[in-house]
């Protein structure tokens, strides 16, 4: 079974970075998709960033695109979130998730990741 554990979320000033750390317990390539996701109060849970396990494909949400960045260590199995610039609107809970599906064209749906992390919260403030 694999598990994933989150870390690195905190409180930041807008324009202020944070790097999230998902540690995965078993061997990364056994799942095709990492991925990253994000839920704020009273909103849907979004996609965010998700990484071709292996490969070279990252894609992210246009409201992330070209402030956050998505990588992986192999021999740390870890996948990292770099967050730069960050807005008060990027405050959420973001989850680390695990697909057995190919993230190639688009970030898989919800419903696509089948392993999921506790969350850790990201607060931004103005």
């Amino acid at each position: 079974q694999v598990q994933l554990v989150e870390s690195g979320g905190g409180s930041v000033q807008a324009g202020e970075s944070l790097t999230l750390s998902c540690e995965v317990s078993a061997n990364i390539y056994s799942r095709r998709c990492m991925g990253w996701f994000r839920q704020a109060p009273g909103k849907e849970r979004e996609g965010v960033a998700s990484l071709y396990v292996g490969g070279d494909r990252r894609l992210y949400a246009d409201s992330v695109k070209g402030r956050f960045t998505i990588s992986e260590d192999n021999a740390k199995n870890t996948v990292y979130l770099q967050m730069t610039s960050l807005k008060p609107e990027d405050t959420a809970v973001y989850y680390c998730a695990a697909a057995p599906v190919w993230c190639i064209v688009k970030i898989p749906t919800r419903d696509e990741f089948n392993v999921w992390g506790q969350g850790t919260q990201v607060t931004v403030s103005s």
